[in-house]
């Protein structure tokens, strides 16, 4: 068993971070499809893992047959898992969720979840990915991200920041002092950029996964 396995397992704690963090994520998905234009939606989500965020919302959604897009992730068991809940038009990719190459044909997207990526990377790679969100995103998209928090170690400020100055305004933020997870959602709010290929937006720190 992976890291990455043991580390999902905490989901089904309902005491635990990730339980917590899980339901607001999902509440802001639900939020974001109840929200949509009508006709077709596009989802893209980066380390997407098993999916559950996603996925847990379209099995009772009434948009959920409009929905398609990719869901990126490197773990080939969570890629398992993800494709055996999936619905159709939902495609799951084992891949490097970090190369811009990855997301090629699925964008741009209307909602891209960049979830469990922030706290394993550098700050440098986080400011790449979120630059890197315009040329993923369709005009006016939204995005969703995460990042935890430890006393101080609370870069969540920095990274509402650099979101705004990328182009984005802030339509939710979750979060509470650390120890705690922060969850933000934000509307693209510049013109998109044309999709880039051979673009490394991150590349995870080898160590224990914090997500």
């Amino acid at each position: 068993m992976s890291d990455w396995l043991k580390w999902h397992e905490a989901y089904d704690d309902p005491r635990s971070h990730l339980a917590r963090r899980l339901a607001v994520v999902q509440h802001e998905i639900s939020a974001f499809l109840d929200g949509a234009r009508p006709g077709p939606i596009r989802l893209v989500a980066m380390c997407a893992g098993d999916g559950r965020d996603l996925l847990g919302v379209l099995e009772q959604h009434v948009r959920a047959r409009d929905v398609s897009g990719r869901l990126v992730e490197f773990d080939p068991h969570l890629v398992e898992r993800a494709r055996r809940s999936a619905p159709v038009g939902l495609e799951v990719v084992q891949g490097d969720a970090g190369i811009s190459d990855s997301y090629e044909g699925a964008c741009p997207a209307d909602l891209l979840m960049t979830c469990g990526v922030f706290g394993n990377v550098s700050e440098e790679d986080i400011r790449t990915t979120i630059a890197s969100w315009r040329f993923l995103l369709a005009r006016g998209g939204t995005v969703i991200w995460t990042r935890g928090a430890l006393p101080g170690n609370d870069l969540r400020p920095l990274v509402r920041a650099w979101v705004q100055q990328a182009g984005f305004v802030e339509v939710a933020f979750h979060g509470h002092a650390p120890p705690s997870d922060g969850v933000g959602v934000a509307k693209l709010v510049v013109d998109p950029e044309p999709f880039r290929r051979g673009v490394t937006m991150f590349r995870f720190r080898v160590e224990e996964p914090t997500a």
